[in-house]
C-alpha cells in the first residue's frame, strides 16, 4: 500500500520572491484558485506582515479557498505570528508557519543569538501560535547547514510546545542528495517526539539538486515536500512540483508513495504561472518545457511511431498536454469560442466572455488559426490587467538600413490624449524613448524579454519588461502578432503599474 506525500506548493510565497515575479492580490487569487484544482493539500499563501498588500492578499485566498489549507509565513515573533493568524484566520483550515535560522553562521552573523536563545525563542513562538490554531509548522532556516546534534534539540523542543510539522530547509541549495538523506533520516532517529509531527523538506537550486534532494528527504522519510510550480523561487529557485509529483507517479512502483495531485492540471497551472509572472520556461525544463515531449532526431521519431513508450516515460496526457481538434478561426462563433474557454478550465461571467470574444475577433482578423496559447495571453491580458492610468493609442514606427528609427505615439494619460515622436538606435528603442518623455518616468528597464507564443509565421510576440523605480520593481506584459506593438504594450503596462504603486503604497507591495 502507497503512502501520501503531503504536496506544499509556495509559490505564492517563495516563488514570488524570483526578481519580477511580484503578483498583485487579483493574480495571487486566481492563482489560489488554480492551486486548489491542482489539488496541492497546503497553500503557502505569502508573508503576511511583509506588507498591507500582502496581508489583504492573504486574507482573500483564505477567505475564498474552502477545501486546502493555508498557510501565513512568519518569522518567530508574536508580532508576526499576530500579523498571519490575522490574515489567515477566517480559512477552512488555517496553518501557522514560523520559522527562525539555526545554522551557526546564521546564529552569530544574522540573529546574534546563542544556541539556547534560539531554542527558547522557538518554544516561545511555536507556543504562542498553537495557541491560535492547531495546525502550526516550525522551519529550521539554513538547517542544511546546521549542526546534526543541534537541530534536533531545537526540533524535539518546537513539538514539545505545539509543532505538528518540522521543516528542514535546504535554504542556500548546498546539500547533496546523500548527505541531506542521511541528514532527514538522523532527525528521524534522534528526535524522541518526531512521531508527534510530519517531517518536511524544503530545497533550493542553486546547485541544480533540489528535485534530487527532496526525493531523497523522502526516502529517508520526510512526508511532506514544500515545491513551486515551475521551480520557481529566490535565486536559483526551489523544487519544481512537477518534477516531484511525476517522479512520485511515474516510479510508483518503485517508490511505493503518491500524493493527491491532479497530474493533468500540472500543465495548465505551469502556463498560469508562466502568464502571470511574465518568467518564461526554458524549452528543455522537466515535463513542462516546450521540448519536453519533442522528438526531432530520426531514430526517435521511428520509435514513438512504433511506440511512444520507446522515448516517452509519460503520456503527454497525464499532465494536461491537451491537443484539441476545434480550430478556432475568424469565423468561429461566441459558443465554439465559449466552449474552448470551458475545456481549457476557465468559466467566466458572461461580460468578461463577451470582452474576450470581441479581442478573440481583432486577433483572428489577423491571424489565421487561434490556438490555446493566444487564448491563454489573452486570458492574462484581460483578467490581470492594472488600471489603465496610461494607454496606448497608436504607434507608427519608422526604421531600417537607411532610415533613422523613428518611432510617432499618441497616449492617454488620465483621459487626456498626447501625442509625441522621438528617436532611437532600433524601433523598440525609439517607441521606450518616446513613451518615456511623453510619461515623465525615471524609471529603469532592468529586464527585456521576448518570445512567440506559438510556432508559425503568424505567431503572436510576447514581450515582459521589468522596470525599476524608487525601490520598487514591476513586470509589464504584451502580446501582439507585432513585435513591436507587443513591447510599447509591455512598457505601457508596466508604467501603469509604477503609477499604481504610487497612488496605492500600502495596498501594491505586489505589483
Amino acid at each position: 500500500m502507497s503512502e501520501r506525500i503531503i504536496i506544499f506548493d509556495t509559490t505564492l510565497r517563495d516563488g514570488e520572491q524570483s526578481p519580477g515575479a511580484s503578483m498583485n492580490a487579483g493574480e495571487k487569487l486566481h492563482l489560489a484558485l488554480q492551486l486548489e484544482k491542482l489539488g496541492v493539500d497546503v497553500i503557502e499563501a505569502g508573508f503576511p506582515a511583509a506588507s498591507e498588500g500582502d496581508f489583504e492578499a492573504v486574507r482573500s485566498i483564505a477567505q475564498k479557498v474552502r477545501h486546502t489549507r493555508i498557510a501565513g509565513l512568519a518569522r518567530a515573533s508574536k508580532e508576526d505570528i499576530d500579523r498571519a493568524w490575522g490574515a489567515i484566520k477566517e480559512a477552512a483550515h488555517p496553518r501557522i508557519h514560523t520559522f527562525l535560522a539555526s545554522s551557526d553562521i546564521h546564529l552569530k552573523y544574522k540573529l546574534k543569538m546563542t544556541r539556547e536563545e534560539v531554542i527558547n525563542r522557538t518554544v516561545e513562538s511555536v507556543r504562542y501560535a498553537r495557541s491560535l490554531t492547531d495546525d502550526v509548522e516550525f522551519s529550521t532556516e539554513d538547517g542544511s547547514r546546521s549542526d546534526w546534534d543541534y537541530i534536533c534539540r531545537v526540533f524535539e523542543a518546537a513539538i514539545e510546545a505545539g509543532a505538528t510539522t518540522i521543516n528542514l530547509p535546504d535554504t542556500v541549495g548546498y546539500a547533496l542528495p546523500d548527505e541531506f538523506g542521511q541528514m532527514v533520516k538522523y532527525v528521524k532517529d534522534h528526535v524522541p517526539n518526531i512521531h508527534r509531527a510530519v517531517i518536511s523538506v524544503h530545497c533550493h537550486n542553486d546547485l541544480g539538486l533540489a528535485t534530487a534532494n527532496t526525493l531523497a528527504g523522502i526516502n529517508a522519510g520526510a512526508r511532506q515536500a514544500e515545491v513551486t510550480i515551475n521551480g520557481n523561487g529566490e535565486r536559483a529557485g526551489n523544487t519544481s512540483l512537477e518534477e516531484i509529483v511525476m517522479a512520485l507517479h511515474t516510479r510508483r512502483q518503485y517508490l511505493h508513495l503518491e500524493t493527491g495531485i491532479v497530474t493533468q492540471e500540472i500543465y495548465p497551472s505551469s502556463r498560469l504561472v508562466r502568464m502571470i509572472t511574465g518568467i518564461p520556461v526554458q524549452p528543455n525544463k522537466a515535463i513542462v518545457g516546450a521540448n519536453a515531449f519533442a522528438h526531432e532526431a530520426g531514430i526517435h521519431q521511428d520509435g514513438m511511431l512504433k511506440n511512444p513508450m520507446t522515448y516517452e516515460i509519460m503520456d503527454p496526457e497525464a499532465i494536461g498536454l491537451l491537443h484539441s481538434s476545434l480550430v478556432l478561426g475568424k469565423h468561429s462563433g461566441r459558443h465554439a469560442f465559449k466552449d474552448r474557454l470551458e475545456k481549457m478550465g476557465h468559466s467566466l461571467p458572461e461580460e468578461e466572455i463577451n470582452r474576450l470574444f470581441v479581442r478573440f475577433k481583432e486577433l483572428a482578423d489577423k491571424k489565421k488559426e487561434i490556438v490555446e496559447e493566444d487564448l491563454e495571453s489573452m486570458l492574462a491580458d484581460e483578467l490581470f490587467r492594472t488600471p489603465e492610468i496610461i494607454r496606448l493609442e497608436y504607434l507608427n514606427v519608422i526604421s531600417g538600413t537607411v532610415a533613422v528609427p523613428t518611432a510617432t505615439v499618441i497616449l492617454s494619460i488620465d483621459g487626456e490624449k498626447k501625442q509625441s515622436a522621438g528617436f532611437g538606435v532600433g524601433p523598440i528603442d525609439a517607441t521606450y524613448n518616446t513613451i518615456a518623455k511623453m510619461v515623465g518616468t525615471t524609471s529603469r528597464l532592468g529586464r527585456f524579454s521576448v518570445s512567440a507564443i506559438t510556432g508559425g509565421m503568424d505567431a503572436q510576440g510576447e514581450v515582459t519588461v521589468r522596470l525599476e523605480e524608487n525601490g520598487w520593481t514591476v513586470m509589464g506584459r504584451g502580446t501582439d502578432p507585432d513585435i513591436i506593438t507587443a513591447a510599447a504594450k509591455a512598457y505601457v503596462d508596466g508604467l501603469n503599474r509604477l503609477e499604481y504603486r504610487k497612488k496605492h503604497p500600502k495596498l501594491s507591495e505586489h505589483l
